[in-house]
């Protein structure tokens, strides 16, 4: 396995400040488009679906647990007894905690999959999640959110009875919301897929092997 190469700290510092500039202008970005994200406009979405929770038939306004804002993962569903490895990798990164100080800012969370109930109430005790995690299933909602057969990330804003869609993200959207991987994006071997821009004889496998 090769290695990052050997440098004086000099070198290693000079290196360093500039990759930090790099970094500094990418942190500026990223928060030029979490200012653009909120000054989105929102448009109505419907509200009479009924989904399958452990408490009982609920509507998308139930979802919201009384906030006025939601934010929905679209867990995929793959059929009897399998489950995607993305969001079964996405489900598990969800730190403990998170959704309570999130909860704080008045924002609920919400898995939603169009499994059945009962096979997601047996994978939730398989694994530990504790996450609200409801079923789509006989609905239109994941079409409707434009996720199909997909996974997807949306959000939404509740006035009264009224709910409005005001975000929405997928595929590598969804990938920079995931602790491990982040952290990997830190590390000298990154996440060590193949898709990766990395030196010759980095160690590299494809995404999920």
């Amino acid at each position: 396995m090769e290695k990052p190469r050997i440098v004086s700290a000099a070198e290693w510092e000079h290196a360093r400040e500039e990759l930090l500039k790099a970094e500094k202008e990418a942190t500026r970005a990223l928060d030029a488009l979490a200012a653009q994200r909120r000054r989105l406009p929102m448009v109505p979405f419907r509200t009479d679906y009924v989904f399958d929770t452990p408490g009982g038939p609920a509507t998308l306004v139930d979802l919201f647990d009384g906030r006025n804002q939601l934010v929905a993962y679209q867990f995929m569903d793959t059929g009897p007894d399998r489950f995607c490895p993305g969001c079964t990798e996405f489900t598990n990164n969800i730190p403990p905690g998170a959704l309570d100080k999130m909860a704080k800012k008045s924002v609920t969370w919400v898995t939603i999959s169009n499994m059945p109930l009962a096979q997601i109430q047996a994978k939730k005790a398989q694994m530990g999640w504790t996450m609200p995690f409801v079923s789509s299933r006989g609905t239109t909602f994941s079409d409707d959110c434009g996720a199909g057969g997909g996974f997807m990330l949306n959000v939404f804003l509740r006035d009264g009875t009224d709910v409005y869609r005001t975000y929405h993200t997928y595929a590598r959207g969804v990938d920079r919301l995931q602790f491990a991987r982040n952290v990997l994006d830190l590390t000298p071997y990154g996440r060590q897929e193949e898709w990766e821009d990395s030196p010759a004889g980095w160690p590299q496998r494809p995404t999920y092997g």
